[in-house]
């Protein structure tokens, strides 16, 4: 006897629900762009590899041509346009904004949901490859241009707006970072 290979599930996406059935194989991205027309989380490399496509699953970064839709079934899912409250923009979405974060603005979607996954994981104290103090009791670490740039390594831009990402989540992040050179003295 041979199994099912699809199933109806729903979806909580941005705070709807989206009952509909999908082929087991079908990722979260397909389903966002192509079923439920959600086209702000962009498809690039289609392997996890760019960042363009990261949504937020329970508020965590995900990559959403990675996930299988059927396992986002009972979880909260977070795209672009979801993230601003009514018509005002999330800080990200406003920093970004501000301090052009974007030029052709292909990959700002993944962008932006990455970084408001890296100021979560960020306030609750979760370290990177560029933390130096890892010792619980030190608290989260300084929101440096070197740690941004780590924790959003990830999210590719091929236009390279590195720099303006860099100050946008900064500045996101209430934080003062700039490009310019690091506490250590280093370039950024």
């Amino acid at each position: 006897m041979a199994l099912p290979t699809s199933s109806v599930i729903t979806l909580h996406i941005n705070g709807e629900k989206f009952t509909l059935p999908v082929d087991h194989r079908t990722t979260l991205l397909d389903v966002l762009r192509e079923r439920l027309d959600l086209t702000g989380t962009k498809k690039g490399c289609d392997q996890g590899q760019c960042g363009a496509c990261t949504v937020l699953v329970d508020g965590r970064r995900t990559v959403a041509c990675l996930q299988f839709a059927v396992a986002a079934e009972g979880r909260e899912v977070t795209t672009v346009e979801g993230v601003a409250d009514g018509e005002r923009l999330h800080p990200v979405q406003q920093a970004f904004l501000d301090l052009d974060g974007y030029q052709c603005g292909y990959c700002t979607p993944g962008q932006i949901c990455s970084a408001i996954g890296v100021l979560r994981e960020h306030a609750a104290g979760w370290p990177s490859a560029a933390t130096d103090d890892l010792r619980p009791e030190s608290g989260p670490p300084p929101l440096t241009p070197a740690e941004i740039r780590e924790r959003m390594s990830g999210n590719l831009c091929r236009c390279a707006a590195y720099p303006s990402i860099v100050d946008a989540i900064a500045q996101a992040a209430g934080t003062a970072a700039t490009t310019g050179a690091d506490p250590e003295g280093q370039a950024a």
